[in-house]
């Protein structure tokens, strides 16, 4: 077989695997000899090698055979023309966890500081499981939920167990916007094959705030391929995000099928028992370095009642009261409680409902409430009505069928395309970016 033949066969090639894929694993190979039916190709990495070896060598020979050449197998070689001292030191230094571009753990983040409670309690038991190290029958896993529920806690303690209890894995954690940046620094270095060896090098694979990477057309096609290259070579993946992956807008839609293969499970709202569960844990872990802390009863109840919003907010404000005392030297009592956290209680305070969105859009739209939620599709009605869809969804914990049915009995899908339109708008129209803000000052007033 001639070079000029092999030429000919890379075009028809190209039309088959596309040309990213053609550009990226085709191109470089560089035919070598043909003998007793074994075609040989030289690669400038083994990684190249590999790959091509598991995903395009029937193609390869396909297409060998259908161009008059008699081939029954494909084999790849090393090239001499690999850099020298590239490959001395891949062989003298392998690549180690510590290589891996990822993100720092917290070493509070771990599963002993994690309080567990029934809005969290399957997340909980699925995160464990994968930190044990061994076979899962769910790839990936995806935690989603609002902030402050847990799921960043969840993955650095999967992380922590991991590193601890299989020293041998190659176990990578990095957000998305991490990712995007690591991709777009490859692209523009023009090293996107030590890009893919890396990642596709893991053992295990955890991004954090996946939903970054929505409408980055390049980032996500990466993304894709290297969630397919590790899940064919049964490598684990663990992903967490603020929406289940059907909800996130602007995600390729082969990308949420992917998402949605392993285990989906929702970190639910917190209820008072996990959220007092939470402050004693708080008080316990203070009070081991701060013997003089005095609190009386009924402090930690009452802020487990009055602040639901998340948990965030309120370990915010446990740490604001420990800080208050310590400076002043006072018991925490109730009083004391309500005095210094009196912004944040303000906040907490009311659950603002769906009913009460719907009239301040109304208002602020001057159309009537009976056109917010009635049949009537015209922009001047439409555009306030996925506001309110889009505010109901950011300020309660209604699910999108509930705000649906608010809604004059609209689909959730409905409600799930109002929503993603006014994220988008937020970004482009400044005036709807002011009227939402607006609004929800006016709302949590």
């Amino acid at each position: 077989m001639t070079n000029e033949l092999w030429g000919q066969v890379r075009q028809q090639l190209q039309q088959i695997v596309g040309a990213n894929n053609y550009s990226t694993w085709i191109e470089p190979l560089e035919f070598s000899d043909l003998k007793n039916g074994v075609a040989t190709f030289l690669v400038p990495t083994q990684f190249i090698g590999n790959w091509v070896s598991r995903n395009f060598s029937d193609q390869i020979k396909q297409q060998l055979n259908t161009s008059g050449v008699s081939v029954s197998r494909v084999e790849f070689s090393l090239s001499k023309r690999a850099p020298v001292a590239k490959m001395a030191a891949a062989a003298a230094k392998p690549k180690t966890k510590a290589d891996l571009p990822g993100a720092p753990l917290d070493k509070r983040l771990t599963f002993d500081n994690f309080v567990v409670g029934k809005p969290n309690e399957l997340a909980h038991a699925a995160a464990k499981r994968v930190g044990e190290g061994g076979p899962v029958t769910f790839n990936p896993l995806f935690l989603y939920g609002g902030v402050g529920l847990g799921k960043t806690h969840l993955m650095h303690a999967i992380a922590h167990d991991l590193i601890a209890r299989r020293p041998d894995l190659n176990v990578l954690y990095l957000s998305a916007e991490q990712f995007m940046y690591r991709f777009v620094q490859a692209l523009r270095e023009r090293k996107m094959m030590d890009f893919k060896e890396l990642f596709r090098s893991v053992d295990v694979l955890m991004v954090d705030d996946v939903q970054f990477i929505a409408g980055k057309d390049s980032t996500q096609e990466e993304f894709f391929h290297t969630f397919n290259a590790l899940v064919d070579q049964n490598k684990q993946i663990i992903i967490s995000a603020d929406s289940a992956p059907g909800e996130i807008a602007n995600l390729e839609e082969r990308i949420k099928s992917r998402l949605q293969s392993g285990l989906v499970v929702d970190l639910h709202p917190t209820d008072y028992e996990l959220r007092l569960g939470v402050l004693q844990q708080k008080v316990d872990n203070y009070r081991a370095g701060n013997k003089d802390l005095i609190l009386a009863d009924g402090v930690l109840e009452f802020l487990a009642h009055r602040i639901s919003t998340n948990v965030r907010v309120l370990e915010g404000a446990l740490i604001r009261l420990f800080a208050f005392a310590s400076l002043v030297g006072r018991e925490i009592t109730l009083e004391l409680a309500q005095d210094c956290l009196a912004d944040i209680l303000r906040a907490s305070s009311r659950k603002i409902t769906i009913d009460e969105i719907q009239r301040k859009v109304s208002e602020h739209y001057n159309i009537r409430l009976s056109d917010m939620i009635g049949p009537r599709r015209m922009r001047t009605l439409a555009r306030p009505r996925q506001i309110a869809m889009y505010l109901s969804k950011q300020l309660t914990s209604r699910s999108l069928p509930e705000i649906g049915r608010s809604f004059g009995g609209r689909d959730h899908t409905t409600v799930m395309h109002g929503v993603r339109k006014i994220k988008e708008l937020k970004m482009l129209d400044s005036q709807i970016s002011d009227d939402l803000e607006l609004l929800r000052r006016s709302l949590e007033a």
